[in-house]
């Protein structure tokens, strides 16, 4: 079994195509399906199903996936190791929740490329909890989410705290208390969304319920507030990148308390000078 044959094995996993996967490593498709067929041999199971022109990952594929993930991943903890005082390179791969990966890090990822202009950093987002679980098995090397939960194999460190605003057109007038707020529409992320949450504790608490429409994107949100189609509750880092210049006004209230957005990593990913620059600079940037 070697290296290669595990790498290839695993990006045809994640991409679904040894086509695909051939592009990505810079090889021809026969020599992907030659080797994972010596893999096969050796293991003595199929690590795909073959489906016509298509094929699948196997049960038994599932299984080897998640020992290939952590062998990649020990493999590339080692060779960090070999020279930690080095300056950070190699890939990066970092998770984040939408409103932090539109609101707060756009200008720290453009601060972090210039610093370690040998880094190449991949940032992708998702829901909190899909974050965590492709940390868990060394699809991300870190994560930013708005929860803090215990999470096996994971350790976690606070970031900073997201002010919550009440977002509003201003053709609406001003929005005073949650009496304001009548007959008017929600633009929420759907269920399981943590500043939903917040929201719906809120209108409980009141003693009031209105309609949400659940939208998976904060600029639909802000698009349909700026219509005066509804209001939305937004991170202020939302408010500051799209909403204040989209004819909206941010409403703060004292009941909407900050959310904490905390940094994930998997407990044995080991020395990772990269990892350990971002989180530097993610804590220089909102200290």
């Amino acid at each position: 079994m070697e290296l290669a044959q595990i790498r290839m094995f695993k990006t045809v996993a994640d991409v679904g195509s040894i086509a695909r996967a051939a592009e990505l490593l810079h090889c021809v498709p026969s020599n992907i399906t030659a080797r994972i067929k010596a893999l096969e041999a050796e293991l003595g199971v199929a690590l795909f199903l073959r489906e016509g022109r298509g094929l699948r990952i196997s049960p038994s594929g599932q299984t080897f996936l998640a020992y290939a993930s952590k062998i990649l991943a020990l493999t590339a903890e080692a060779k960090r190791a070999l020279d930690p005082s080095a300056d950070p390179s190699g890939p990066l791969r970092i998770g984040a929740i939408e409103s932090s990966a539109t609101g707060r890090l756009p200008r720290l990822l453009a601060k972090f490329h210039k610093r370690y202009p040998g880094v190449a950093l991949e940032l992708t987002t998702g829901t909190w909890s899909q974050l965590l679980d492709d940390t868990a098995n060394h699809r991300l090397d870190g994560a930013i989410v708005a929860v803090d939960v215990e999470r096996s194999q994971l350790k976690r460190t606070p970031m900073y705290r997201e002010e919550l605003l009440l977002i509003a057109s201003t053709s609406l007038g001003p929005v005073r208390d949650i009496t304001d707020l009548q007959d008017k529409t929600v633009f929420m992320w759907p269920q399981g969304c943590p500043y939903r949450a917040a929201l719906e504790h809120w209108l409980l608490r009141q003693g009031h319920a209105l309609p949400i429409v659940s939208l998976a994107s904060y600029g639909a949100i802000v698009g349909c507030v700026s219509a005066g189609a509804g209001v939305a509750l937004v991170p202020k880092g939302i408010f500051d990148q799209y909403a204040k210049g989209a004819g909206c006004a941010g409403y703060e209230f004292p009941e909407l308390t900050a959310v904490e957005n905390l940094f994930y990593w998997h407990e044995n990913a080991g020395v990772h000078p990269a990892r350990e620059a971002f989180v530097g600079m993610l804590r220089e940037e909102f200290a």
